[in-house]
């Protein structure tokens, strides 16, 4: 077999003979993973709430008394949503997370063999890193691991001086910025694998176009009264959790350990995945030496930097001494709650395993006979599915539609004809309803229910409780603590939610007037509620002001791409 020799960059522009059959495969997992979605309603599950028309609030824009872990995803999806049902643009996010995924992993791999390429695109789209994160609903989060390969490769080109490559950069860290986790990532990778001796102009422009897309999550996290600081109590309960007999370490190397148990397959408690684990790693130790050949120099030790920082910081947690330090930076540095739920990080790392690993199964196949290698070739190719066929339609039936009751429609017109606060009753941050059998969902209502809406940010984990930094939360809980009626908050409406663990004391409603009485929710109007305070203010608009120049910026980029040569993808 020939080697490219050091230098050469690599084959990533590829005829579409060859493309097709990697967009077959990307295909077929992603109808696998996916298929009760072709039912209609919303898979709601853990953080992944989605509803028919998500209403545009400055609470979703650039909260007020939160943290904006979903800045600016929730205005983005509200913004969508006024022009297609949220039902489609859940389905339009969770498949193209998956298909993209794929094809980006296999169109990265250095090589000119189509099943090394279709090895790279099963494993990347069959990490327990992505089953763990569709079943805890983080859809953001798997729209960010699905445009890193893309970034990676236009980092690469950018830095190789190909024609186009920086638009393409800020096309692929876009998708990536929605979150802030997804935003530091796609920072990081650009920041590592762009720089070089030459050019230096276009580095700085990609460095700053992605710090750019950034500008929003970071402009909201300086405005809100929200705080900087987070419970130290989250360390331990976020931190990574060992899956089976190995430990955390190697959960972490084989790319899971998510601090939620329920948010992993079962199949990943078996006493043999440790060993599958193994055989990974043995892949990707035997193709990393071939990566490095094949790649321009010193490109494969920036990539290895990049996924090791990203291992650092999922390890972080359960390291010796590195428990007390989270504990300490969540508490006295401003945004380090990012770092609680370090396993987040760990993208990178998934990826440049899987690139490795298609090219040790490339250099194995290379050593033995042909025929043998293609049974070989084939039996990698299901290697991910077999060790963990649990991810297959919808995680084992996890993932699975249902409908909302018509009470919260109706709830949601009647909120929206008199403007004011909501509060959520009884207080509790994740739901578990009879008309959703089987799944535990974040409260819905400050994505269903227009204006502000007030829900416990209290996450209980086990026996621990991670105390929330909104502020205004806090108030609500003293008042009812102390035996006081809801309409001393001052809340305007009030939606007490039936069948669900806690209950509402009914002396906390005295004084409220019913407005709506279904079987699932319950509407009260506080007619001693203070008039509406006049909305926004400058520093939510700074918000609106980064969100605005981040979006004209990715319009630049579209604009610059469709107006330089076709560039393969």
């Amino acid at each position: 077999m020939v080697e490219r020799p050091t230098g050469v960059d690599p084959p990533l522009s590829r005829p579409a003979r060859d493309t097709l059959p990697l967009y077959a495969v990307a295909a077929v997992v992603t109808v696998v993973v996916l298929a009760p979605l072709a039912a209609p309603g919303y898979a709601l599950l853990y953080d992944m709430v989605f509803v028919p028309r998500q209403p545009l609030s400055w609470d979703l824009v650039a909260p007020a008394q939160s943290l904006p872990r979903a800045v600016p995803m929730d205005a983005l999806v509200s913004l969508v949503t006024q022009l297609v049902p949220g039902w489609l643009v859940q389905r339009l996010a969770l498949g193209g997370a998956i298909l993209l995924a794929a094809v980006g992993a296999g169109r990265l791999v250095p090589t000119d063999r189509r099943a090394v390429r279709l090895f790279a695109a099963v494993a990347y789209a069959w990490t327990p890193y992505l089953a763990e994160r569709l079943l805890i609903g983080q859809w953001g989060l798997l729209v960010a691991y699905a445009a890193l390969p893309w970034l990676v490769r236009a980092a690469l080109d950018l830095r190789a001086g190909r024609d186009g490559a920086l638009a393409r950069v800020v096309l692929a860290a876009a998708p990536a910025a929605i979150t802030p986790t997804g935003g530091l990532i796609a920072l990081g990778t650009v920041i590592l694998l762009v720089p070089g001796r030459t050019r230096p102009r276009r580095s700085a422009l990609a460095v700053a176009g992605v710090a750019l897309l950034n500008a929003p999550w970071v402009t909201a996290a300086l405005v809100t009264g929200a705080g900087g600081s987070s419970d130290p109590a989250g360390v331990a309960a976020f931190a990574t959790r060992a899956e089976n007999w190995a430990g955390p370490l190697v959960a972490l190397a084989g790319t899971g350990g998510i601090w939620n148990a329920q948010a992993t397959p079962a199949s990943r408690a078996a006493p043999l995945v440790p060993l599958a684990t193994l055989v990974l790693l043995i892949l990707a130790g035997v193709g990393a030496g071939l990566l490095r050949r094949r790649l321009p120099s010193g490109t494969a030790v920036r990539l290895a930097v990049l996924a090791g920082t990203g291992y650092l910081l999922a390890a972080l947690g359960v390291l010796p001494g590195g428990d007390t330090a989270l504990r300490w930076a969540v508490v006295h540095l401003p945004g380090a709650g990012l770092l609680r739920d370090g396993q987040k990080f760990l993208a990178p790392y998934a990826l440049l395993l899987v690139v490795c690993a298609a090219l040790g199964a490339e250099r194995l196949a290379a050593r033995i006979d042909r025929e043998v290698a293609g049974v070989v070739l084939v039996g990698l190719l299901f290697l991910p599915v077999a060790v963990m066929p649990d991810l297959a339609f919808g995680g084992a039936g996890r993932v699975r539609p249902v409908n909302y009751p018509a009470d919260w429609r109706l709830v949601a017109e009647r909120v929206a004809d008199e403007p004011g606060e909501t509060l959520a009753l009884p207080l509790s941050a994740y739901r578990a309803y009879p008309w959703n059998p089987g799944r535990v969902v974040l409260d819905p209502a400050p994505r269903y229910l227009p204006g502000t809406v007030l829900t416990d940010d209290t996450l209980r984990v086990g026996d621990t409780a991670v105390a929330g930094e909104n502020p205004r939360l806090r108030e609500v809980r003293r008042v009812l603590a102390d035996g006081l009626p809801v309409s001393a908050t001052g809340v305007r409406w009030v939606v007490v939610q039936h069948h669900l663990p806690g209950g509402v004391d009914p002396a906390a409603l005295a004084d409220l007037q019913i407005v709506h009485e279904g079987p699932f929710l319950t509407l009260y109007r506080n007619p001693a509620a203070p008039p509406e305070p006049i909305a926004s203010g400058h520093a939510r608009w700074a918000v609106v002001a980064a969100l605005g120049a981040a979006l004209l910026l990715c319009m630049a980029a579209v604009f610059s791409a469709l107006h330089r040569r076709p560039t393969a993808w």
